[in-house]
């Protein structure tokens, strides 16, 4: 039973990687299509979203299965907990990175936010797709060296998200209504993308060597 068990644990390791693989495209493109106004790749990014979900449903039930029949104990039992954890903030993130690809589409073909702001969400967009190749190595090498250069990344993307918003509320922006709305919201889809890889790495590093990096770390 010890056996399987193993092999069960295997398989949603296998399962999140392949999320995450799925997340780190779907960003990509959403990021591609809001800088370069490609109504073509939003719309991709929009549809694959429905498989993030479908394959996020499907490790989640395998997780519960998994505590229903094998009653795993200790250790065992915070990496089953944690699967469900990690599955739902994957999730997310695909989400957010279909909000990002929304914008995109409803704005085409103009592009989203004003020429001044580009450079700033094209660089949030190149730390958002990193951040997401890093988490999926992250989780399938179990590396926790990687927890740190996403965390610092996520820094970076902090910095970032702020100076949007002090660019939008300065007096010198002249920018419409439906700009600032539109930097606002894709600013905070960016952060929280990240965010939610941070959350991921954390329970990462924790599960393989027993130390809870706090909140503020």
């Amino acid at each position: 039973m010890r056996e399987v068990f193993q092999l069960e644990l295997r398989e949603v390791q296998d399962r999140l990687v392949e999320i995450s693989e799925l997340v780190a495209t779907s960003i990509d493109k959403a990021t591609r299509a809001f800088n370069e106004s490609d109504v073509a790749l939003a719309e991709e990014c929009i549809e694959d979203d429905a498989r993030i979900d479908e394959l996020a449903v499907a490790l989640d039930e395998l997780a519960i299965t998994i505590l229903a029949r094998q009653n795993p104990v200790a250790r065992d039992l915070r990496i089953v907990v944690s699967a469900l954890r990690i599955s739902a903030s994957l999730e997310r993130m695909g989400d957010l990175a279909t909000h990002i690809a929304q914008l995109a589409r409803y704005r085409f073909p103009d592009k989203v936010v004003p020429k001044s702001l580009r450079p700033t969400f094209a660089e949030m967009g190149r730390l958002d797709v990193e951040i997401a190749r890093k988490l999926t190595e992250l989780l399938s090498s179990q590396e926790v060296e990687l927890a740190e250069t996403i965390r610092n990344d996520d820094d970076k993307i902090d910095a970032l998200h702020l100076s949007v918003f002090d660019k939008v509320l300065g007096e010198k922006w002249k920018g419409e209504t439906v700009d600032t709305v539109d930097a606002t919201l894709a600013s905070r889809y960016h952060e929280r993308f990240a965010d939610h890889a941070v959350a991921i790495a954390k329970k990462v590093q924790y599960l393989a060597t027993g130390e809870w990096v706090p909140e503020s770390a």
